[in-house]
């Protein structure tokens, strides 16, 4: 239990840091709710005096200037009430802004490893569900959780003075409704923390749907989907309703006990009344306190009601919040690579530490500008390989090093920038091929994105389109085939003048003989740049300087194509079977990487 305590304060510690600029407006709304709070507590005791001093004696002077008091009093109270509206949306909406801001930078910083642990789902509720529950819940944390108990305290002090046997009546009943509310609210709060990891599957069903229509139109998949997707919506719904089963509940119990309460002091009070101990202005003032009173439990409910759905929402930004990247930025790191010189030194490499090896006793050795194939089967782990040079993963064992110098040893932007890669997945951003293009150099001037597509051949399309390179490429790059977005792709990649340039299976949707283009256009221009190209055709491999060949994570072959033709049996296959004309060669289904 105190694990527990440490990790929830642990985990509001984390959050209340990202307040940062809006402190201010942070402490003015408890403060104005204070002050509608005591403004709201002296109304009713004017009340009794309008009733006891004035009506009962007929003094009408008393009734106008106790009722200018209430004026006053009214008037204060709105400037209080717009106060804490105004601060508390302003505090609460720039807080979510900043928890946004704090997760969005270090998911930034994350490495592959750990973007496999949250899922892009997962993520998507974390900044948005997840980020509103917390909004709600700090709003009327700052705002509710400070007016109820204020208003508590201070009507219960004032019953107090005015009849203490009436008093207790209001005191039994906060006790006996705490209890209930404490007790139903912990029952709610493990449905809400389920409810948001289904959320998650909710999120991907639609992310997945939405991202492959196509897909799911071609294979007639709608109603697969609309299936899939109203389970996961009904799991949502189920816990749900089991959450507010139990919450709802308390408001049956609050309603019940404040008709009784009510009866018991029309009960009391009227014997006090008739006895002499209590004048009918003040009966009425404790009246009005009774329903402030009962009314601030009411408000407390709904808190903890939103404090229970936020909890878990915001341990799941913290977890965001406060991981920890695997792949760290050396402090002072090498800032200039100084060749494209590549070395495997006896490479052991998993996915998770103490995880089944995905490449095993790798150790190969590469020269500045050498042109490399790299082939095997479907699972052989050839975009494992390659994925260590820019550490988008570290290894376990043994090390990997460019220009000489391990690459854990880089200023990550120097790495990464030095070593480009058009991954399989081809990807491009909404706005112009201009812009598109600029990723990889942010200042490159017309002309030279011009000849990075020349170099890529995408130039030929790019000038038949209406508006050139000012073209708009909508989302994920929908409106322009494959073969050109990945032509676009490798263009991007050279614009970066890399030391290590690497196309993992990036020319797959273009023909052969545009692709022998690409490369005869490559090893001209940047000769000194090391060139790995990945692929299931031989032809793309066959002019390469030299071929790995890659067999379950260990390395079957390595040399020249006609070296390899001679002696190794997997490019021997895979040579004669599309030369033979019966397409690319795939061994084992699962890909490694």
């Amino acid at each position: 239990m105190e694990e527990k305590k440490k990790s929830m304060k642990s985990v509001f510690a984390t959050l209340l840091r990202e307040v940062k600029d809006f402190k201010t407006a942070s402490i003015l709304t408890p403060i104005c709710m204070v002050g509608e709070v005591v403004v709201e507590t002296l109304i009713p005791f004017l009340m009794a005096s309008i009733i006891d001093d004035g009506i009962q004696k007929g003094d009408m002077g008393r009734v106008y200037l106790v009722g200018l008091g209430m004026i006053g009093l009214a008037l204060a109270g709105l400037f209080f009430g717009i106060g804490g509206g105004h601060f508390g949306a302003k505090a609460s909406t720039g807080f979510a802004r900043n928890l946004r801001r704090a997760m969005f930078h270090n998911i930034q910083t994350f490495s592959f490893s750990n973007i496999d642990r949250f899922s892009t789902s997962g993520l998507v509720t974390r900044l948005t569900t997840d980020v509103t529950n917390v909004q709600n819940a700090y709003q009327m944390a700052l705002r509710m959780l400070v007016r109820a108990p204020s208003s508590m305290i201070f009507a219960m002090v004032m019953a107090f003075i005015i009849s203490p046997k009436i008093a207790c009546i209001y005191l039994v009943a906060v006790i006996f409704l705490a209890v209930v509310l404490l007790f139903i609210m912990q029952r709610a709060t493990k449905y809400f923390k389920r409810v948001f990891k289904q959320y998650d599957a909710l999120n991907e069903s639609v992310q997945e749907n939405v991202s492959a229509i196509r897909v799911v139109k071609a294979y007639v998949r709608e109603e697969y989907e609309n299936d899939r997707f109203a389970n996961a919506a009904c799991k949502v719904y189920n816990l749900f309703v089991r959450a507010e089963k139990n919450i709802i509940i308390s408001m049956p119990i609050m309603t019940a006990t404040v008709n009784v309460v009510m009866l018991s002091i029309a009960f009391v009070g009227a014997h006090l009344v008739v006895g002499g101990e209590l004048s009918t202005g003040n009966l009425s003032s404790l009246m009005a306190y009774c329903m402030s009173i009962l009314m601030s439990l009411m408000m407390l409910a709904a808190v903890f009601v939103m404090i229970s759905m936020s909890t878990a929402s915001a341990e799941r930004i913290a977890e965001v919040i406060e991981e920890e990247t695997d792949i760290k930025n050396p402090a002072n790191g090498v800032t200039e690579i100084p060749d494209g010189r590549v070395d495997f030194n006896n490479v052991n490499f998993a996915y998770t530490n103490g995880g089944e090896w995905v490449l095993r006793d790798i150790d190969l050795h590469i020269r500045s500008g050498e042109v490399i194939g790299i082939l095997g089967g479907t699972g052989s782990s050839k975009s494992s390989l390659v994925n260590l040079l820019s550490r988008l993963y570290d290894v376990q064992e043994g090390s990997v090093c460019i220009g000489g110098i391990d690459v854990r040893e880089y200023d990550l932007p120097t790495l990464r920038h030095g070593v480009a890669v058009v991954l399989q997945k081809n990807v491009l951003f909404s706005g112009t091929i201009l812009d598109n293009l600029r990723w990889g150099k942010k200042d490159a001037t017309l002309e030279e994105c011009q000849e990075a597509c020349r170099m890529a051949c995408a130039d030929e399309f790019i000038e038949r389109m209406p508006d050139g390179y000012e073209s708009r490429i909508e989302q994920g790059g929908t409106n322009v085939s494959g073969g050109q977005r990945q032509r676009l792709c490798i263009a991007r990649a050279l614009l970066m003048s890399p030391k290590v340039l690497i196309l993992d299976d990036s020319t797959s949707a273009v023909d052969t003989a545009t692709d022998a283009k690409i490369q005869a256009a490559m090893k001209k221009a940047i000769p000194g740049t090391t060139k790995f190209i990945i692929s299931q055709r031989i032809s793309t491999v066959e002019k390469a300087d030299r071929v790995i060949v890659l067999d379950e994570g260990r390395v079957s072959g390595f040399g020249t194509p006609a070296e390899l033709l001679r002696t190794n049996r997997i490019y021997q296959e895979i040579h004669e079977t599309q030369k033979a004309g019966s397409g690319d060669f795939d061994v084992k289904g699962g890909e490694g990487a």
